[in-house]
């Protein structure tokens, strides 16, 4: 058995986040001292593993405890899963370099890596992405990514950031003008013909994103100018219909 002090310091996960961890039900202690101080075995230990692994692919802590806590949880199935999201993550990296050389073979003028700090479209994809990636979305998104080239996937995030390029120009005209509900259109097929079909639920899912804060958010004020993430999804509630 190991203290929550043990524990915190043999994981790097702080004492204070342990004892979150134990109020919102996503890992329990094996057991209490009658000073009610934690004590973890290695079946704790080893759940924390897991729980540091989601974590890691950036899946939201309410998901991480559905999913272990699921009578069909597979251990090895999800540890495979994981490797494969993780080796996609790695691939990411070797693929800045390429992607920077052929952006700067179109004229772009500013170049910006974090702009681009996602595995393949990560952050698309993963609004698709359900448990651990079994929803139909994400299934046809990685059919239809495996067999990409890095410079077919180099060119392909250059052409999705243009559209966003474009929506920066744009700021100025009514969200609800034909331009720019076009531009919208063009986003959604975009996704669907190269991604995963993008229904309008899902478009306005991935609008709401935008306008999140956080990287996602700064990317995009990166690619358009400030104010872009927010007239997208303006224009994003109007082509779906989702009133203010």
């Amino acid at each position: 058995m190991k203290t929550v002090n043990e524990v915190s310091k043999l994981t790097g996960v702080s004492i204070r986040t342990l004892q979150y961890y134990d109020q919102i039900g996503l890992l329990k202690p094996a057991e209490y001292t009658e000073s009610g101080y934690r004590l973890y075995d290695d079946a704790a230990l080893e759940k924390l593993q897991q729980i540091l692994l989601f974590k890691e692919l950036e899946f939201p802590l309410k998901d991480i405890k559905d999913i272990i806590n699921r009578s069909d949880f597979d251990k090895t199935k999800v540890l495979e899963q994981q490797i494969e999201l993780l080796e996609l993550k790695k691939e990411h990296i070797e693929n800045l370099l390429n992607l920077c050389k052929y952006l700067k073979v179109r004229g772009v003028r500013k170049l910006d890596f974090t702009a681009f700090d996602s595995s393949k479209l990560d952050e698309y994809a993963r609004k698709a992405k359900e448990q651990w990636g079994q929803t139909p979305a994400y299934k046809e998104y990685a059919e239809k990514s495996k067999n990409w080239t890095k410079e077919y996937e180099s060119g392909l995030m250059a052409d999705f950031t243009k559209l966003f390029e474009e929506f920066g120009t744009m700021k100025e005209m009514d969200p609800a003008s034909k331009e720019v509900q076009s531009q919208v259109k063009r986003v959604q097929d975009f996704i669907t013909e190269n991604m995963y079909t993008c229904t309008n639920d899902i478009l306005y899912g991935l609008g709401t994103g935008y306008v999140g804060g956080g990287e996602l958010t700064e990317n995009i004020e990166k690619m358009g100018g400030k104010g872009t993430a927010e007239f997208i999804f303006r224009a994003i509630k109007i082509y779906c219909g989702r009133p203010d």
